[in-house]
């Protein structure tokens, strides 16, 4: 398809000129004599490019680039002016104009300076087609009381500069309401910069916050930029803030507060202006009771705590995500979508979740992949999300046992990992449950090896 350029003189000469070479050149021309014909120009036609001269009788081209701008601020327009001067070309610039051409006009120069135009404005649209083509991906799905509630909160929080301490089990979509809260700020159109504080060794802990400059050290053989660098004027997400070592706390606390630092290997001071969300899935309070987590940093990140429900706490949601997990397994598989039958949702109600989004999300893909009918019916469902075949399994592997103490032995293996997994492997409270001494359940788990079955922390 063509891209359309509106050529805005008043000298008809230049119009002409100017049109038989980009006709040429492939491009769809069209033209106006002033910039007010220019403006309805715009509004009837929608160019990708302008090439607008500076001065004309009546709306000069600066002011009609203000009018450009103002209603149609994607637009690309290159100034042209018999006239210029560096004065002229960095207010024009400063306006919004891409570039700024001389006249008389090279043809060289002319059909680069376009052509790049048209690239950087193919780039744009495709940058606002990747944003809107994501913005569902990051959204929280469900319409619970607990996450209408989380929703408020993000609405809130999210237009001012707040920082933002989110709390929340493993697999409950922490990093999703980071995304939230970002997207929604006054500094979405800037980067949010993630941190994982769990992954960075501790003796790289300034390199991959602060940069380097070459040479700092043995492998520097260029220029980094650091996390905090990469955020500026963006958000800083620190996720797994809890698991950041002491050593670490104490330098990044450093420049939460000063928002200022040096690169490594660097004496030039770097000032940054980053809005700081993190995340975590510890106790803070109780870590710093234990002399694991500053209290410092711990009051200078919570100023606005956020607390993430876990799966079981809104479970009437299930159905909604079901659907659109099935949905996405679909779309990166390339197969049909498959429904899921009302006693499998109800199924999945019951479990209780101790994974939260993140196995289900695991199960629905499972299913969607595996299952080949076109739906996914109760008996579908595996152990340990289908209870009764939990049972069956266990009563099965009960009733071959080969003597009165193996059948004992399984039973309670399968009784204690059943128990486990309700009290979500708290293995104080499931002592008290099923009226055992807690070291005496200790035992019992690494005598039947199952330690290996307590969910993944990642």
């Amino acid at each position: 398809m063509a891209r359309t350029v509106l050529i805005v003189d008043d000298e008809d000469s230049i119009i002409q000129s100017l049109q038989g070479i980009l006709t040429d050149e492939g491009f769809e021309v069209i033209s106006a004599g002033s910039g007010s014909a220019a403006l309805e120009k715009i509004d009837e036609v929608m160019p990708d490019i302008v090439l607008l001269d500076i001065w004309m009788p009546g709306m000069d081209g600066i002011e009609t680039l203000i009018k450009i701008k103002e209603s149609h601020s994607e637009l690309q327009v290159v100034m042209m002016s018999g006239h210029g001067n560096i004065e002229t070309a960095v207010k024009a610039t400063k306006l919004g104009a891409y570039d700024f051409i001389e006249k008389p006009l090279s043809i060289e120069k002319l059909l680069l300076v376009i052509n790049n135009a048209v690239g950087f404005s193919r780039l744009e649209e495709e940058i606002h087609l990747l944003r809107e083509q994501t913005k569902d991906k990051y959204n929280l799905t469900g319409d619970s009381e607990p996450i209408r509630l989380l929703k408020e909160q993000i609405k809130i929080v999210a237009p001012t500069n707040a920082w933002v301490l989110i709390s929340g089990e493993n697999g409950t979509g922490k990093e999703l309401v980071a995304r939230a809260i970002h997207r929604l700020s006054k500094r979405s159109l800037q980067p949010m910069v993630e941190v994982n504080c769990a992954a960075i060794p501790e003796e790289l802990i300034e390199s991959e916050l602060f940069g380097h400059e070459r040479g700092a050290f043995t492998g520097a053989t260029a220029m980094k930029k650091g996390k905090f660098d990469l955020a500026h004027e963006g958000t800083l997400f620190l996720d797994e803030i809890g698991d950041m070592s002491l050593k670490a706390q104490s330098k990044t606390l450093r420049i939460l507060q000063e928002q200022k630092f040096e690169r490594v290997g660097g004496s030039r001071t770097i000032h940054v202006d980053v809005r700081v969300l993190a995340a975590t899935n510890k106790d803070l309070e109780a870590e710093i009771e234990k002399g694991r987590f500053r209290d410092d940093l711990y009051f200078r990140l919570n100023v606005i705590p956020i607390r993430v429900p876990p799966l079981r706490e809104r479970t009437e949601d299930i159905p909604t995500m079901v659907k659109e997990f099935v949905k996405e397994t679909a779309l990166n598989t390339n197969l049909a979508p498959k429904e899921f039958s009302d006693e499998a949702i109800q199924m999945l109600k019951r479990y209780h979740w101790p994974g939260n989004i993140r196995e289900l999300r695991n199960l629905v893909e499972r299913l969607a992949i595996m299952i080949q009918a076109k739906e996914v019916r109760a008996e579908d469902i595996p152990a340990p999300f289908n209870k009764q075949a939990d049972a069956e399994t266990a009563l099965t592997s009960t009733l071959k046992a080969g003597s009165f103490k193996e059948a004992k032995e399984n039973f309670e293996k399968a009784f204690i990992a059943s128990k486990l997994q309700e009290f979500r492997w708290n293995v104080s409270q499931t002592a008290d449950a099923i009226g055992i001494e807690r070291s005496n359940l200790h035992k019992k788990i690494k005598a039947y090896g199952l330690e290996s079955l307590r969910p993944s922390s990642s």
